[in-house]
């Protein structure tokens, strides 16, 4: 990977500008630069590459997620043979239990954990009409539950909303029970199965040397130059037509030349703003990790507090990767409200109504440039798996691609 100082910069050298190194930012420079040809520009806010799929050893040897645990899922074959070109993989299925007052249930809710909550002979009864009623290995959400008139599927339906859903997602998004979303609520799951995976997708797994190591080999091509600790809207000049604070960008400079390549941007679209609508509202995470001279502390990956603790989850890296280590690290996760930019990483855009009309205002500056693609959760204001990410990236490398 060729790193390089902005100041040094040349900024007629480049074909096409990316802002961010997540997955997004890294997968379109690569394919710019791998199958057009063009001398790619990555400007990185933050020291590192990799977005928040950075990962990293800590002082006890233990390879860490810094931004929270990252599994790799999906059903999209192309998606995973392409990040297979830059990594060897390790084979892992993650599994997620949930402490319910010191009894592990695994999650999602399923027949095994029927029989920690209810006991073997009630837990038959209740798979029993389960499976006569919807069939066996199947997904049966809490409305459709609800909507048989037996009270013992109903109590499976209330155990599920009380005990695994509702206080765990106060805790997530900062809200009373009263503001959760009824249409989410709807589908909370509960699998007919003994399968305890918290994913199902066909491909799954980890980078045998980790996110950092994939995206290293990923960005390593003599196209592509990355400048780290560069803020993307401290060094793009915008150029407003007239006509108040919603005139719509005319283009951007870079060092003050107009830039007339691509440029994929990744990064909170109000930031590039500097706000002028306010901020978009997130969720953000602070992340208190813990080293243990021991083996093993968790009996899986993640254990998610769904009935107690300040935190919801508590991650164990070492399931993870698969590391031997004579001491283990594990990792608890603090939901908050994102108040400070300067100190707080937006993780989870909050997606209503409302907020889907603010970040339109913000698209709507730029929709007379032809040559600024937005990417990403952040760019976006979506939810997005890496592998939907990596998939959107694809398809936008095809779209600038073609001749």
């Amino acid at each position: 990977m060729q790193e390089c100082d902005f100041k040094s910069v040349k900024i007629a050298d480049y074909d096409a500008l990316v802002v961010g190194s997540g997955f997004a930012g890294s997968v379109v420079a690569r394919e710019l630069a791998e199958r057009r040809g063009a001398r790619v520009l990555i400007l990185e806010k933050r020291g590192h590459i990799g977005g928040n799929m950075y990962d990293e050893i800590d002082g006890s040897g233990v390879l860490v997620h810094r931004y929270g645990p990252h599994i790799f899922h999906t059903n999209d074959r192309r998606a995973f043979d392409y990040v297979r070109r830059f990594t060897e993989w390790r084979d892992y299925e993650h599994e997620v239990l949930a402490d319910w007052h010191g009894i592990y249930i695994p999650v999602p809710f399923n027949k095994n954990s029927m029989e920690a909550v209810f006991g073997t002979k009630k837990a038959a009864s209740l798979i029993g009409k389960l499976v006569a009623t919807f069939g066996d290995e199947r997904k049966v959400t809490i409305n459709e539950l609800r909507g048989i008139e037996d009270p013992e599927l109903a109590e499976i339906a209330d155990f599920v909303y009380e005990n695994v859903f509702l206080h765990y997602t106060q805790k997530q998004w900062g809200v009373t029970p009263e503001e959760v979303d009824p249409s989410v609520t709807a589908r909370v799951p509960v699998f007919v199965s003994r399968d305890n995976r918290y994913f199902q997708d066909a491909y799954q797994g980890m980078p045998r040397d980790g996110y950092t190591a994939l995206f290293e080999r990923m960005l390593d091509h003599p196209g592509i130059d990355v400048c780290l600790g560069v803020d993307a809207e401290s060094v793009l000049g915008l150029e407003f037509e007239a006509g108040g604070e919603n005139a719509p960008l005319e283009g951007i400079d870079v060092k003050g030349v107009p830039f007339a390549g691509p440029i994929v941007y990744t990064g909170p679209l109000d930031e590039l703003f500097l706000a002028r609508f306010g901020r978009l509202p997130y969720r953000s995470l602070d992340f208190r990790y813990e080293t243990h001279d021991c083996d093993r502390m968790l009996p899986c990956g993640t254990v998610n507090f769904t009935v107690s603790e300040d935190y919801t989850r508590i991650t164990e890296f070492k399931h993870l990767t698969g590391q031997v280590n004579d001491t283990t690290t594990i990792m608890k996760e603090y939901p908050h409200a994102y108040d400070d930019p300067r100190r707080q990483t937006p993780y989870y855009a909050i997606i209503n109504e409302e907020n889907n009309a603010h970040y339109d205002r913000y698209v709507q500056l730029t929709r007379k440039l032809d040559n600024f693609y937005l990417i990403g959760r952040l760019a976006e204001y979506r939810y997005y798996n890496m592998d939907q990410i990596i998939s959107r990236a694809l398809d936008l490398a095809d779209e600038l691609c073609r001749p």
